[in-house]
């Protein structure tokens, strides 16, 4: 089911949203080499904390250990902290952080080169990015969901890289995942039909081989079937009456 949200409802998301945001910045800032990614997730789970009201929306989520998402050049979503997991030059690390915040939910993502990042590694970037940007342009009253996706796709393919197509976004606001599903791909004025008051986590994940992936054994990690790297972007995103509104900005 689809869940319309009032004016009301959508500032409380914004709430947990610009908590999201401030947490995502700092944890941002403290990336560079020799940081392990079990640091960063104790950070960002300290930072939530320090916010009223607030909690760590993917601790204990279906048994999810952490309170942050850390996934390393070919693992695509879902990495599990790990004090053994060492960040170094070169790599890219993809933070993905959820609140709950008074009933209500926010989330979003972003991708970190761990020092100057390589020429290919800057292109994946910067289209993963792109591709955010334009699927949001498209988050309008009486758009449909594959309006969207179909705009994700194009920036992606554009560059000849691949959108995941196993993991979708989502609706979000007094559950973390609720319907309706927001594929990063599609065909315009195809699928569930957009209107204002819904509430959308938009997240390109974009691979620079195959769109394939596998989970690992822990039963979280999700990695590119070809070992390439991927990259993982995501705002929440309110379809207000001028247009989308990032509350996670």
């Amino acid at each position: 089911m689809v869940f319309l949200k009032t004016r009301s409802e959508i500032d409380r998301i914004r709430e947990a949203g610009k908590v999201v945001a401030e947490v995502l910045a700092r944890i941002g800032e403290a990336v560079r080499p020799g940081v392990s990614t079990l640091e960063l997730d104790e950070l960002a789970d300290s930072l939530i904390r320090s916010n009223p009201d607030c909690s760590a929306a993917f601790k204990g989520y279906g048994g999810f250990p952490n309170a942050l998402c850390t996934s390393v050049n070919e693992e695509v979503v879902h990495g599990i902290p790990k004090k053994e997991k060492v960040l170094k030059e070169g790599d890219l690390v993809s933070l993905d952080v959820g609140v709950f915040r008074k009933g209500y939910f926010a989330d979003a993502a972003a991708t970190f080169s761990v020092g100057p990042p390589a020429e290919r590694q800057r292109k994946l970037l910067d289209c993963t990015r792109r591709a955010l940007s334009a699927g949001i342009e498209q988050a309008v009253d009486e758009n449909r969901i594959g309006d969207i996706g179909a705009a994700v796709q194009k920036v992606a393919q554009s560059e000849n890289f691949s959108v995941v197509r196993d993991l979708v976004g989502h609706g979000i606001g007094q559950n973390l995942h609720e319907d309706p599903q927001v594929p990063n791909f599609g065909i315009p004025k195809r699928g569930y039909l957009i209107k204002e008051g819904l509430v959308l986590a938009i997240e390109p994940m974009v691979n620079e081989g195959t769109h394939e992936i596998r989970t690992l054994a822990d039963n979280w990690t999700v990695v590119t079937a070809d070992g390439k790297l991927s990259v993982h972007f995501e705002h929440t995103v309110a379809i207000g009456p001028n247009g989308p509104e990032i509350l996670t900005g």
